[in-house]
């Protein structure tokens, strides 16, 4: 079972500098790190269910190619290689073509549902590794901005219905609010439409009514939506918003789902060409982005690499021949029909499925390279 680096869309990261990579060191140092630690988990999924279902493993690498260091230890080679693009471990039997004297101990020679698990346990590994940092982030606590105004616009609505610097909007239309998300997230939704705000000013409170200007902006895809804005910024004061490990587990599933979906939409929006191709980046992006995000703190860094955890689940999970998606597509196959598909059918799947993983390669480092160029 192999992993490989995940292809990013850049819509989905805010990347300040796309020519830094080249000059600083610690990008690159961010990126071994993680993409190291996402390729480990992956990979020692499949490991640990494989020895689970008494399968044989030959061989855990990280990397590609010619080994650098290895050692091995209960049958089982452990490697370092020299191609930095992903990783994978080679059980017995995994080669249909291959001829086992010991079949207790081959892949092939299991049950289809065990062969299913050993397959999913790589990208359910990288999820379960997305929820478990969510969980300890939102347990330890998210600095979030608070309800109070830093900055109101001339010409805009809450300027002249009378909202001040300093000001806080405790609520909107009687619904309570405290963070400024849940402020700009009632507003946007509110395009033309008189909302009531509470301001609470000097001790003293007040309701104000104004209907957020109509405006019209592009969203994370590019695609241009209607909404409304007051015409105020937050001040830079911020809350720590701690929630109970029960709760924080909750949040952590459901930021894991909300994150899976965006990364499932934007597959499809390139696809449909709604998001351009030029925005997908390869692993000079993963670097730059893991060395940005690791400057601006420890927790913006977390982030990130549950996301890209995330998406190295979804993408190991596309039923592309190679892929343990691909994989699990055959099994799959075998157990409505009773049984594998031909070997001769496998095999042309896959040499399919290696071009296309070659061609998007080439394309993401293409990408990469008139990126740092700043040609795109």
């Amino acid at each position: 079972m192999i992993a490989l680096i995940p292809t990013v869309a850049l819509s989905l990261f805010d990347v300040v500098d796309p020519r830094p990579l080249l000059s600083r060191l610690d990008y690159l140092l961010w990126a071994i790190l993680v993409l190291g630690g996402l390729i480990f988990v992956h990979e020692l999924g499949h490991f640990l269910v494989a020895k689970q279902a008494g399968v044989r493993v030959l061989k855990f690498s990280l990397g590609f190619g010619p080994k650098i260091i290895g050692f091995t230890r209960g049958g089982t080679e452990y490697l370092l290689s020299a191609i930095p693009l992903g990783g994978y471990v080679k059980m017995l039997g995994e080669d249909p073509q291959e001829e086992v004297a010991d079949p207790e101990g081959s892949f092939s020679a299991k049950p289809v549902g065990w062969r299913s698990l050993i397959i999913l346990a790589g990208p359910g590994s990288n999820f379960l590794l997305a929820i478990t940092i969510f969980w300890i982030v939102f347990t330890l606590g998210v600095p979030t901005l608070t309800n109070k105004v830093g900055e109101v616009m001339q010409g805009f609505p809450a300027h002249e219905a009378g909202v001040q610097t300093g000001d806080r909007i405790t609520a909107i239309d009687g619904n309570a609010i405290e963070k400024w998300e849940e402020l700009a997230a009632q507003i946007h939704k509110s395009p033309g439409r008189p909302v009531r705000l509470t301001v609470e000013r000097a001790g003293s409170r007040f309701d104000l009514v104004v209907a957020p200007k109509a405006t019209h902006q592009k969203n994370l895809f590019g695609e241009e939506q209607e909404v409304g804005l007051l015409g105020i910024a937050p001040a830079e004061e911020f809350m720590t918003e701690r929630t109970n490990p029960v709760t924080a587990l909750g949040r952590a599933f459901y930021k894991t789902y909300d994150l899976s979906r965006l990364i499932l939409l934007t597959f499809v929006k390139l696809i449909q060409g709604v998001v351009p191709a030029k925005t997908i980046g390869g692993p000079l992006l993963v670097a730059q982005m893991a060395g940005q995000q690791a400057r601006q703190g420890f927790l913006n860094l977390m982030f990130f690499t549950a996301l890209l955890s995330i998406n190295l689940g979804i993408l190991n999970l596309l039923p592309i021949p190679i892929l343990d998606g691909g994989h699990l597509f055959f099994a799959l196959i075998e157990a409505v029909r009773g049984k594998p598909v031909s070997l001769q059918k496998r095999e042309m799947a896959q040499q399919v499925g290696l071009a296309l993983l070659v061609a998007l390669m080439i394309f993401a480092f293409y990408n990469d390279i008139f990126r740092l160029l700043g040609r795109q």
